[in-house]
């Protein structure tokens, strides 16, 4: 299966209100933005939008948001993931309905399951939805578990399992998967501080936090890169890494949504267990948004 999703896939904040609702006007407004500034693939629900604390009902609809928003512009990533192998596929295929582009799979987290069990849980998601692109999600910092490369090697043959989003920050797990696996199996880093290394063994790109601040930017150096002017990407990533460092100086997506807000974004606050960044966060933050010209100072 052929997919492009491009280098850039921007994984979107989730705005609410005061009143802790989502905020799909807002959501909206910023999905306009972020395609006209270097994202090419929206992530809907992943992480950093706070998946775990919605409700199913909220997921879908905001799908449909974007999928209007962006239609003709750019793709949507549906966060669809589970550590319940029955819910992700119920999830994916509702949300292959509404027609998003492809769907994010998490490794199951807190149940820690042996790399059979994994191997079995993401292939009986793409055979239930043989048409729609998946991209594996590994990030053993927050599941538990490491999804090893001879695993996605294995699942890499399974025709509509296309990528993966590589979130170890491990350079050797990225080498030997890509020694592993097809050229056409698409590898995005899953940390903007780790986009630059990754391409050098071969990645498409990177899912992106930063993108919400600098996604032309990081257009521009993944492009550079890809055109061998591989000085110019250095400069930009040392330029933009103290901003891939800060906006993780507390749990993503308190420091990105902090960083919208103090650009005018009403992208309201985290929903509980998250919580606001103290202010000692804050100022480290505001100090290098103003640095970047991302605010004023």
């Amino acid at each position: 299966m052929v997919v492009d999703f491009g280098k850039v896939i921007t994984a979107m904040v989730t705005p609410f209100k005061e009143d802790g609702s989502v905020n799909y006007d807002v959501a909206e407004k910023l999905a306009y933005h972020l395609g006209d500034n270097g994202t090419d693939t929206f992530l809907v629900c992943g992480t950093t939008g706070e998946s775990p604390c919605m409700s199913w009902d909220e997921e879908y609809q905001l799908f449909k948001v974007i999928l209007q928003a962006c239609s003709g512009k750019a793709k949507v990533i549906a966060g669809c993931g589970s550590n319940s192998t029955k819910e992700a596929i119920s999830a994916t295929e509702k949300a292959a309905k509404i027609g998003v582009h492809g769907s994010l799979q998490v490794v199951p987290y807190y149940n820690k399951p042996p790399q059979a069990g994994l191997y079995r849980h993401f292939q009986a998601i793409a055979e239930a939805v043989p048409e729609l692109p998946l991209l594996l999600y590994n990030i053993p910092g927050r599941t538990g578990k490491n999804l090893e490369p001879q695993t996605v090697a294995r699942l890499a043959e399974i025709e509509n399992i296309v990528g993966i989003k590589e979130s170890t920050g491990n350079i050797d797990q990225a080498s030997q998967m890509r020694r592993l696996t097809p050229p056409e199996f698409e590898i995005y880093s899953g940390d903007d501080y780790m986009t630059l290394p990754l391409l050098s063994i071969g990645a498409k790109g990177v899912v992106s936090v930063a993108s919400h601040l600098v996604g032309l930017q990081l257009q521009q150096m993944i492009q550079a890169f890809c055109g061998g002017k591989v000085e110019t990407a250095s400069e930009i990533h040392l330029k933009l890494f103290p901003l891939f460092k800060v906006l993780f100086v507390t749990a993503n997506p308190i420091p990105v949504k902090t960083a919208l807000r103090l650009q005018g974004w009403e992208v309201g606050s985290t929903r509980l267990p998250l919580y606001e960044a103290e202010s000692e966060f804050t100022q480290q933050l505001e100090a290098v948004l103003e640095q970047l010209d991302l605010i004023k100072a």
